[in-house]
């Protein structure tokens, strides 16, 4: 049976990583990326749930890679075993991130805030440090890293989560400096999406949360992979450093 055969669209030729991909906003990213014809490696915490996702977006397409992303064995691992097995990492996406604290800023354990700037925002230069000397350097590609709108504007109660998605955000411009002309680096901002991570926000109250955004509904992951998969393309081809802010148009209500 030829991959045409199968149901998947003809190779693209290219290759994206992308940390914490075996569900929410990660999968989504993994599953555009998957229908357009590229090859994943995927990477998270727990390997049974990286096997199902792969086998769910097409194992033939699908690397799945077990370890935590701050892990620097595990970060190099992974870029190993894209370059083993498919040859090149056009593409990285930095989705891997934790919030363990909820409360005021002024109570943060800062211990739990190193945990969240090692996971959220340190293990995302590692990867990249790693996908440019691999790959990127001598033959191109693209980096989406994923902030939040919590790192754009106050976030009360998420404090530490916020300050590392604002140092996403900062990371983002410093890599599209640095890497220009030969890799493009931008971030997306999403509001609240509905996956695992944040149903803290919205779980039992939907129609609450979703009250506020103009759009109507909450987001899903699907439309991060939008977002991700246009960022990733030769369409963006003229965009770098930029933060894209994919909110339902929550922050048209910041002026009311």
């Amino acid at each position: 049976m030829t991959e045409q055969d199968s149901g998947f669209p003809e190779p693209s030729g290219k290759v994206a990583l992308i940390t914490g991909g075996s569900r929410g906003i990660g999968y989504g990213i993994a599953e555009a990326l998957v229908a357009r014809g590229d090859r994943v490696v995927i990477t998270g915490r727990n390997e049974e749930s990286l096997k199902e996702a792969a086998e769910k977006l097409g194992a033939d397409r699908v690397l799945p890679v077990a370890g935590k992303a701050h892990d620097e064995a595990h970060q190099a691992t992974a870029v190993e075993r894209a370059m083993e097995t498919f040859g090149r990492v056009d593409y990285l996406v930095n989705n891997a991130g934790t919030n363990p604290v909820f409360g005021p800023i002024a109570d943060l354990d800062l211990n739990v805030a190193r945990k969240v700037f090692e996971t959220n925002v340190v293990s995302a230069l590692g990867f990249a440090q790693r996908t440019w000397h691999a790959w990127q350097k001598d033959n191109g590609g693209a980096i989406v890293n994923i902030a939040s709108i919590a790192g754009v504007a106050p976030s009360p109660f998420i404090g530490a989560y916020g300050i590392s998605k604002a140092a996403m955000v900062n990371l983002t411009l410093q890599l599209a400096h640095e890497f220009a002309p030969v890799v493009r680096v931008n971030s997306i901002a999403p509001a609240v999406i509905k996956t695992k991570f944040a149903a803290a926000l919205y779980e039992n109250r939907e129609e609450e949360a979703a009250a506020g955004y103009p759009m109507g509904r909450l987001g899903v992951p699907e439309d991060i992979g939008g977002a991700a998969a246009f960022l990733l393309s030769d369409a963006a081809g003229w965009v770098t450093g930029q933060t894209l802010v994919v909110d339902g148009g929550l922050f048209l209500n910041a002026g009311v």
